[in-house]
């Protein structure tokens, strides 16, 4: 239990400081984030499934963070994808698990921030597609499962959330073509 407190103060106490040097760069946000969470959990001995279980509360930091000092939330939610999934270890299947879990949690937390969820939602697909090819993905596939994911989280706020998500992944995000799973009926408040 203490490692992970540990580890909860490095993202808090590091998050806004990694983001605020930034200066509002994305790239420089996204990496700054990265890293932030990597950093937090080296030498914590949590990895995988005890770094998984961690990921609402880290989801939660993250969004907290990117608006105490006003960060574009896409660029942190690239950021955080790519944070959790390098930080995790995890590859192919368990890789695409992460993607999901890590979308769903970051989407819910910004929205109950009233955060922008298209920008949130469009930031987790970039990081996915970011690191796919090297964690043995599909770019396509990895981009559906973390707009799937967010898309499926922003339903469960409200219909209205589900639908600013969905209009937000339409086209393509970064050349690719996200797809996702028709019809939302399953949601609450969804469309039916």
């Amino acid at each position: 239990m203490r490692k992970h407190v540990n580890a909860r103060k490095a993202l808090q106490d590091g998050f806004s400081q990694a983001v605020k040097g930034t200066e509002g760069v994305g790239i420089a946000i996204t990496e700054a984030v990265a890293d932030t969470l990597v950093e937090a959990f080296q030498g914590t001995g949590q990895v995988g499934d005890s770094l998984l279980g961690a990921v609402s509360e880290i989801a939660g930091c993250a969004v907290r963070g990117a608006g105490k000092v006003g960060a574009q939330i896409g660029a942190v939610a690239k950021g955080f994808i790519l944070g959790m999934l390098r930080a995790t270890g995890e590859i192919g299947e368990e890789a695409l698990l992460t993607i999901a879990k890590a979308a769903g949690c970051f989407i819910k937390h910004t929205g109950a921030l009233g955060g922008d969820l298209a920008s949130a939602a469009k930031g987790l697909v970039e990081g996915a597609i970011g690191l796919g090819a090297e964690l043995g993905l599909d770019a396509t596939e990895a981009a559906s499962v973390a707009g799937q994911a967010a898309l499926d989280a922003a339903y469960d706020i409200s219909a209205t959330a589900g639908e600013k998500v969905r209009d937000g992944l339409k086209g393509t995000i970064a050349g690719i073509k996200v797809v996702l799973q028709e019809p939302f009926v399953a949601h609450k408040g969804g469309r039916r």
